[in-house]
């Protein structure tokens, strides 16, 4: 019986492996790159010319702003819109996944991850943008994202109904198995808790949170993901100062195995680049789809406002967090061990600072993963809500979210990340595709933008700007 059962397991690894490999190898890493460059091309490289406007936005994002139309009740702020999507970016990706991606693709994985960053975030401009222009009013706050946009901008009801069932899935099922894996496994190494309560102890705390909505999710992630990303962020600085002399090392080795592949791995180029963009892409969330889903419930003068905010989102996940858990794990010369995912960053960052360093990391990874599962919650419900518009699915999603934070909790490593990698492919090639053909309304929206803060304005967007698609932007004003 237990062959039997290791048999059905060997197989449905070989299925999900060959489906990865096909999708990710012939279709997504094509279309990311290039959508990545063409609009990085189209928007003359907004990513990097507006910077010093995003972190300007940031600093003004705490107050809800309207758009000259009667919202107050519409309770999202921009940096509450921006804190949930960090949420759900920075969880595990930026610790097991990164980790995943050295252990198999070598040190110049991290050069593809920064590569797919840097460009990707072109793309999450475009595609938060346009969450922002075809957002609707929901009962307690706008709604939006990739399915509403598909079907008002794109005119296709059963393309948005695929991509709301394709992310229902990837982020409130998929992921989150992922987020609770990691978790119960990091306290495994570190406090020797048994998986079983401790998934229990957190689908206990992820429903108490979720049946809260948005407003408790966005005031809960407000508070707890910049506490403990600058936390992650100064560790990682001391190990980069106590170890400053091997730093020009450490960035030849992920620039020259980017180009050669990693001998001592035994993985070429490809090795490298796929593992880079696929945990690159889980991590930022870039051009998949995600993140424009909470950013349309942010109250804001003009759409592009939170675009910008949402690029710089991608910046603080991947350059940051990722990062640092890359120069952790490099700097520690332990990632060739065959140790992988959460264990492999905590056994790295032990041999930096002791065991100290351990418990750190699993600490860091409960409040990561734990925000990650809220938020990826809200992408669910929010999709839910799109396809049914009645509150019964929404409850019960709600537990079933719950009990799969309990399954991931006791599944394998491998399985969660290879189930997640195919519904995420799935998604993000829905998107891409959409945001191929709207990309140009973002665009207008952006020219509009800069052309009002040359005049020193406040931006404001009023749908006679764009007069072809007025009747599908309602939330804005005449």
């Amino acid at each position: 019986m237990i062959v039997y059962k290791k048999d059905i397991y060997t197989t449905t690894m070989n299925i999900i492996n060959t489906i990865n490999d096909w999708l990710w190898t012939y279709l997504l890493i094509g279309l990311l790159l290039i959508a990545a460059l063409w609009f990085t091309i189209k928007s003359r490289g907004v990513q990097f010319r507006m910077f010093g406007e995003m972190c300007r936005l940031l600093a003004a994002s705490g107050k809800k702003e309207g758009n000259g139309k009667k919202d107050s009740h519409h309770t999202v702020s921009s940096f509450q819109a921006f804190a949930v999507s960090i949420a759900s970016r920075v969880g595990t990706g930026n610790l097991a996944g990164v980790a995943t991606a050295i252990a198999i693709g070598g040190a110049g994985s991290i050069f593809w991850m920064w590569v797919i960053a840097l460009l990707g975030s072109a793309s999450a401009f475009i595609e938060s943008t346009l969450a922002q222009l075809y957002k609707v009013r929901g009962e307690n706050s706008f709604k939006g994202g990739p399915a509403y946009y598909i079907q008002k901008g794109l005119g296709k009801r059963w393309w948005a109904i695929t991509f709301a069932v394709l992310i229902t899935i990837t982020f409130g099922l998929a992921f989150n198995s992922v987020q609770a894996n990691t978790m119960t496994a990091a306290a495994k190494v570190s406090f020797g808790w048994d998986p079983m309560i401790v998934g229990i102890a957190i689908s206990i705390a992820s429903m108490l949170v979720i049946f809260g909505g948005i407003q408790r999710i966005s005031k809960f992630s407000e508070i707890v993901v910049p506490v403990m990303a600058i936390a992650y962020i100064l560790l990682a600085l001391f190990i980069l100062i106590i170890n400053i002399s091997r730093i020009p090392e450490m960035l030849s080795h992920i620039v020259s195995e980017a180009f050669t592949g990693s001998a001592a791995l035994g993985g070429g180029v490809g090795s490298a680049v796929m593992m880079g963009i696929k945990r690159g892409l889980f991590s930022n969330e870039a051009g998949e789809g995600s993140a424009p889903n909470v950013a349309a419930t942010a109250s804001v003068s003009h759409p592009v406002k939170q675009g910008l905010l949402q690029t710089l989102a991608v910046f603080t996940d991947t350059l940051l967090i990722c990062t640092c858990t890359a120069i952790i794990i490099l700097l520690s010369g332990i990632y060739e061990n065959g140790e992988s995912g959460i264990a492999l960053t905590q056994s790295a960052l032990e041999s930096e600072v002791g065991s100290i360093g351990s418990t750190f990391v699993a600490v860091a990874v409960f409040f990561f993963a734990f925000t990650s599962i809220v938020s990826n919650y809200y992408y669910g419900e929010t999709n839910l809500q799109f396809i049914s518009g009645k509150k019964w699915p929404v409850t019960v999603y709600r537990v079933i979210v719950g009990g799969m934070v309990m399954i991931g909790s006791l599944t394998s490593l491998e399985f969660v990340w290879g189930l997640a990698d195919i519904f995420m492919g799935l998604m993000t090639l829905c998107n891409l595709l959409a945001i191929f053909l709207l990309g140009k309304y973002a665009i207008r929206l952006l020219k509009d933008y800069q052309s009002q803060r040359r005049q020193g304005k406040n931006p404001l967007y009023h749908r006679s700007t764009i007069p072809e698609i007025a009747d599908e932007t309602e939330c804005w004003p005449e």
